[in-house]
C-alpha cells in the first residue's frame, strides 16, 4: 500500500515535471521568435541604418537601442507567454487545453503586434517632439544620450502595452472558449 502511494507521488512528480519542461520549451521557442521578429520588423522601419553593421563597428548607442527593443518585445510578449504557460493546467479537458493554447497563441500574436506598433509609435511620437534632433542619425554617430533616451521611451510604453496584454489574458476563459465552440 505504501509502495503504491510513493509509485503514484513519484508518477504525479513526473507528469509534473514533463509538463513543466513542455511548457520552458514552448516559452523560449515562442520568445525567441518573438524576438527575432520584432528586430526584422523594426530593421524594415530603419532602412537607412544598417544596426549590424553598426554593431560590429562597436556603436554603443545602436548597442543600447537594439538592447531597449529587445528588452521591450520581451516585456511585452511575456505576457502573452505567461498567459500560455499558465492556461495550461492538468485540470483541463483535452478542448479547454486545445481553447487555452488557440487562446494563448492569440494573445501571444498580439502581444508581438502591439509591442513592434507600439515601438515604432514611440520613436515617431520621439521623433517629433525633438524637434531638430535627427535620432538616426545620431545613432549613427554614436550619441549614446540619444539612445539612452529612445530606451526610456521604450521601456515606459513596454510596460503600458504589457498591462494591456495581461489583461486581455486575464478576460478570456479557456473553459468558457471550449464550451462556445463545442469542443468541451
Amino acid at each position: 500500500m505504501l509502495s503504491e502511494v510513493f509509485a503514484m507521488a513519484i508518477e504525479t512528480i513526473l507528469v509534473g515535471l514533463a509538463f513543466a519542461l513542455v511548457q520552458l520549451i514552448f516559452g523560449l521557442v515562442l520568445a525567441m521568435g518573438s524576438v527575432y521578429i520584432g528586430l526584422k520588423l523594426f530593421d524594415k522601419m530603419t532602412e537607412h541604418t544598417d544596426e549590424m553593421a553598426e554593431l560590429k563597428k562597436g556603436n554603443i548607442a545602436v548597442a543600447i537601442l537594439l538592447g531597449a527593443i529587445i528588452f521591450s518585445i520581451a516585456n511585452v510578449v511575456e505576457g502573452g507567454v505567461s498567459s500560455l504557460s499558465a492556461s495550461f493546467t492538468k485540470s483541463l479537458s483535452g478542448g479547454e487545453m486545445l481553447a487555452a493554447f488557440v487562446i494563448g497563441l492569440v494573445n501571444l500574436l498580439l502581444g508581438v503586434v502591439l509591442a513592434v506598433f507600439s515601438i515604432y509609435i514611440a520613436i515617431n511620437i520621439l521623433d517629433k517632439i525633438t524637434v531638430g534632433i535627427d535620432e538616426f542619425k545620431e545613432l549613427k554617430k554614436g550619441n549614446v544620450a540619444v539612445a539612452i533616451i529612445m530606451a526610456a521611451v521604450l521601456f515606459a510604453v513596454s510596460f503600458v502595452i504589457r498591462g494591456a496584454v495581461a489583461g486581455m489574458a486575464a478576460a478570456l476563459s479557456p473553459t468558457a472558449l471550449a464550451s462556445a465552440l463545442g469542443w468541451a
